[in-house]
């Protein structure tokens, strides 16, 4: 199923400058389209839109301990919390918690490299508040954490 993610303002790199009026069509794991919202909703009309009253951009990639939690897959899900959808190999070395983060699709690759939105790759994304707060989590096109 495709959907259209658009932020308030969306950074195609985590470095990159914010720019309104954009969007990120996802079409089951993967980014389709990247480019100015009217011109994505033109040519994907009956697409669902979700609009995020916040920064849309990749998800992040956690290289740090895990935060604590009861069980590896609330450990994994505090980590949808805060925006992050990557976490590197050498930081899932207990394998319960590696089981949960696999079952949640969170992509463990072998360096912590920042994620960069363009058409085809994996579909992780995050929408943060100006504070920092993280509101929406899409992880492998699949929205895993929202706050409203």
């Amino acid at each position: 199923m495709r959907t259209i993610h658009a932020g308030t303002l969306l950074r195609t790199t985590p470095d990159a400058e914010p720019r309104p009026g954009q969007g990120v069509l996802v079409s089951g794991d993967r980014v389709e389209a990247v480019g100015p919202l009217d011109e994505l909703t033109g040519a994907y009309p009956q697409v669902r839109v979700r609009h995020w009253a916040g920064t849309l951009g990749p998800a992040l990639v956690h290289d740090g301990p895990l935060p604590a939690a009861p069980t590896p897959r609330e450990r994994v899900h505090a980590l949808f919390r805060l925006g992050v959808a990557a976490v590197p190999a050498a930081r899932l070395t207990d394998p319960d918690l590696r089981a949960a983060a696999l079952r949640s699709h969170v992509a463990v690759p072998a360096t912590p490299a920042p994620r960069v939105l363009t058409v085809g790759v994996r579909a992780d994304l995050a929408v943060f508040a100006p504070d920092g707060t993280c509101l929406a989590t899409v992880v492998a096109g699949r929205l895993l954490h929202r706050t409203t």
